[in-house]
């Protein structure tokens, strides 16, 4: 072998170590934007079930008392509930499609690197290790797939509880307050199957951070 022959190897192997540094850095600070991005989103779905457990109390009371005041006040603050979490679906749907491209981008890097790994005959346990990590990463974008799907059809749902109410609106009559407490009600479910999807998605990002600095580790061992 020649000495330009061992300078262009060297080269190489430096400028693929540099770039996988690079790649690690901006992972890890993707997974930490979206933990913090699910404490918001945390903070934000525990404050609408709340204000949607009493409107529901307010409602009940209301209709008791036979209060059409009070049952207007309580038709236009769940509307504007409602248009705010509309609001909120639609942000999330597009955080977790960032997530989704962010995978894409990992299980590309990762397919690269298996393919390098056979071209320049690096050792078993690389091998091993690389694999692994495209095995992590086809999870995670199954898992942000899957979160994607789960928030456009929540968002159609809420749409749809919203295009129902606002044809009941303003109205008092027995059937039309029975289906407005339906719809209340389902609201107030789907709040709560909400905090449960977040507190699976944070605990989805934070395996991935983990996973993100184990790979990190591997990588500066196999330099």
């Amino acid at each position: 072998m020649t000495k330009t022959s061992i300078l262009l190897g060297v080269l190489m192997f430096t400028s693929l170590a540099q770039a996988q540094g690079v790649r690690d850095r901006v992972e890890k600070a993707g997974d930490r934007q979206a933990l913090r991005q699910d404490a918001r989103e945390k903070r934000d779905d525990l404050r609408d079930g709340a204000r949607l457990e009493s409107l529901l109390a307010r409602f009940d009371a209301a209709r008791a008392h036979n209060d059409v005041t009070a049952l207007l006040g309580v038709d236009a603050e769940l509307r504007r509930l409602i248009a705010g979490e509309l609001a909120e679906s639609r942000a999330e749907y597009g955080k977790d499609r960032a997530e989704v491209r962010q995978d894409q981008r990992e299980l590309g890097s990762d397919r690269r690197e298996l393919a390098r790994d056979q071209v320049t005959g690096r050792g078993p346990a690389v091998k091993v290790d690389d694999r692994h990590d495209r095995n992590d990463d086809r999870r995670d974008l199954a898992g942000d797939r899957r979160d994607a799907r789960d928030e456009v059809r929540h968002a159609v749902r809420v749409a749809e509880i919203d295009a129902e109410y606002a044809r009941l609106q303003g109205r008092a009559d027995r059937g039309s307050l029975d289906r407005k407490r339906s719809l209340l009600t389902e609201l107030l479910a789907l709040s709560r199957h909400e905090l449960r999807q977040d507190s699976r998605e944070a605990a989805e990002d934070r395996r991935e951070l983990r996973e993100d600095r184990r790979e990190t580790r591997e990588d500066v061992r196999q330099r």
